[in-house]
Parts: C-alpha cells; sequence; structure tokens
C-alpha cells in the first residue's frame, strides 16, 4: 500500500510521519534514522550552543541520509536570537524549517525568496489561520495530550484537528497523543495529511542523549503520569510527575512569578532530569501517549510497525 498524502508530497518523504523538534534531544543520530526510515527527521536548532553547532548537526545528519530532514526553531526560548542559526540553515540549503513558539512572521520575512518549505506549530484555529496568512505550507496542530509546550486551551487532538481542518486550505499534520498505527489513521480520519510524533521517539534506541531512566519513566508511566506545570506563566507545558513538578505546581498555586520559578524551570533543570538521570532533580516532558509505550525500539522498526498497524486497519476499512 502507498502512502502518498499532500504532506509526503509536500515534504518529499515515503510516510507521513515527522519527528518533533524536542529540545535538547533532536539531533543527527535521531533526526536521520527517522529520515533513513521513510519520515522527516528533525534537528533542534536553539538547544545548541552556537550556529556552527548547527552546521556541525546538519552536515553530520547529510553523511547519515540521503532523504529530507528539517530543523526546528524554538524562537520563543526566552527570546534568544535565532537569525544566525537560520542562516546557516539557509547556507545548508536545509529542505524544511519547523517553528515553535513565539510570533512566526520575522521569521517568514526572513527567509523570503529562500526555497525552504515552512512548517508552524500550532494549538489553535486562529493561530493555524495567521501561519497560512503568513505564508506557511503546512501547519503542525498539537492538542492538550501532548508533551513539551501547549496551547492554552485544553482541546484534545481529536477536537482540534478537524477545527482546524476545517479552517485552512493547507495541509495539517496532527499532533498529540499519536504513538502508533491507530493514531496514524485517527488522525488521517480526521483530515490531517499526516502526524508528528515527540515522546514516542524520545523512547528509541537513537534518541542517544535521552537518559536511560528518562526512557524508562516513558516505557513505565500511565495516562495519568503527566501533569501540566507553567499554567500561571501563560506557557502550559505537560511533563511526567514527579516531586520537582509538584514543587513547581505548589509554587504556582501560591501565585510565584517568573523570578521565583526560574530556576525550576530552566534549560538546566530539564537537562537535569533528561540527560543526567536526576529524576527528582529536574524536570521531563513527556505526553499522555506515553502510556501506550511499552517498549524502546530503534526508529526503523517503530516505523514499521506503525505502518504495519495502520496497513492492517486500512485493509479492514477496505481502502
Amino acid at each position: 500500500m502507498t502512502w502518498n498524502t499532500k504532506v509526503t508530497e509536500l515534504l518529499n518523504i515515503k510516510y507521513p510521519i515527522i519527528q518533533g523538534g524536542l529540545a535538547y534531544l533532536a539531533y543527527s543520530e535521531l533526526a536521520s534514522a527517522v529520515s533513513n526510515s521513510g519520515g522527516l527527521g528533525q534537528i533542534t536548532a536553539m538547544s545548541l550552543e552556537s550556529p556552527e553547532a548547527l552546521r556541525e548537526e546538519i552536515q553530520k545528519v547529510k553523511k547519515l541520509t540521503s532523504g529530507p530532514f528539517g530543523v526546528n526553531f524554538a524562537i520563543g526560548q526566552h527570546g534568544r536570537p535565532y537569525t544566525h542559526f537560520l542562516d546557516v540553515a539557509i547556507e545548508e540549503e536545509v529542505p524544511v524549517v519547523s517553528v515553535t513558539g513565539g510570533n512566526p512572521e520575522p521569521f517568514f520575512n526572513y527567509l523570503d525568496g529562500v526555497d525552504v518549505k515552512k512548517l508552524v506549530l500550532v494549538a489553535a484555529k486562529r493561530q493555524a489561520q495567521k501561519a497560512e496568512q503568513l505564508g506557511a505550507d503546512a501547519v503542525i496542530v498539537v492538542g492538550q495530550e501532548g508533551g513539551g509546550h501547549l496551547g492554552k486551551d485544553d482541546t484534545s487532538t481529536l477536537v482540534l484537528i478537524p477545527h482546524v481542518v476545517d479552517a485552512v486550505s493547507i495541509p495539517v499534520i496532527a499532533s498529540g497523543g499519536i504513538g502508533d498505527g491507530r493514531g496514524l489513521m485517527a488522525a488521517l480520519s480526521l483530515g490531517a495529511e499526516g502526524i508528528e510524533m515527540g515522546t514516542r521517539f524520545i523512547a528509541t534506541k537513537e534518541c542517544v542523549h535521552a537518559n536511560e531512566k528518562y526512557k524508562s519513566a516513558i516505557v513505565k508511566g500511565t495516562v495519568s503520569d503527566t501533569t501540566v506545570i507553567k499554567r500561571t506563566l501563560g506557557a502550559p507545558g505537560r511533563a511526567i510527575t514527579n516531586k520537582w513538578t509538584e514543587k513547581i505546581l505548589e509554587l504556582e498555586k501560591m501565585k510565584a512569578g517568573y523570578e521565583e520559578l526560574k530556576q525550576f524551570i530552566s534549560g538546566q533543570a530539564n537537562k537535569n532530569y533528561i540527560y543526567n538521570g536526576m529524576e527528582d532533580g529536574g524536570f521531563a516532558w513527556a505526553g499522555q501517549v506515553m502510556g501506550l509505550i511499552d517498549d524502546i525500539p530503534s526508529v526503523e522498526e517503530l516505523i514499521n510497525r506503525i505502518i504495519k498497524e495502520a496497513n492492517e486497519i486500512r485493509h479492514q476499512w477496505g481502502k
């Protein structure tokens, strides 16, 4: 069975599966494995120390895969300048860029005249419409089930995807709560043209930067073992529940401001867990889909499994 959708045609990939940006984790090993397996792998730019470090990662990916890949820019990350990083992506002729957090308009303006596919992560219909107006080639729509930063409205993927599909003419990529072939088929049935997965790709062999304790927590966790932090800061994000996130919620309940919270929600606190395995000395992003994850396969095994499951469903549906 073939898997031609508007997203596979747009991105020149075999399967409509995209790997999320994954701050501090999405580097050459994971990105190339996803691209080699027929999906679109991505490198996270703004977690790197310098533009030259990004160039090194891009060149590593080019050596490891001949498939298309993308670079994700979390442009809202503490207001850190991104144009020097974007210059590198342009110079290296990266085929796809994705934008998360912040207003994509200046980002798109900077890319004026550059031959690159532009994806924007959104969490609401209004954001999707704005992204289309600005020139996005597709939108990635994340529901409340997702890991990491989410929308301010508690809208599930099941409701949000068709809501956005009906509001824009560009392809919609579903994200949040998706980790297997059933999720892929559900997304397509809602009108999406592909899926993005984050948490599911963390629990793979090629996500080499993720500590084994982090991967194990994802495998052992249930659908109830995540919590949403940073709501009071207007930047809600879903993480694995632990003593650290409970402390954050306690401080938020006491109406603590950013200055009081920053040491608990910092990049270093994130790395303490995901890099160093300090399960109660930091936090780790994860979506509710971790309740459906029970192993740590290779990326190739995972994508082949997803497509096999999805094909079985298509056969049952008589497609």
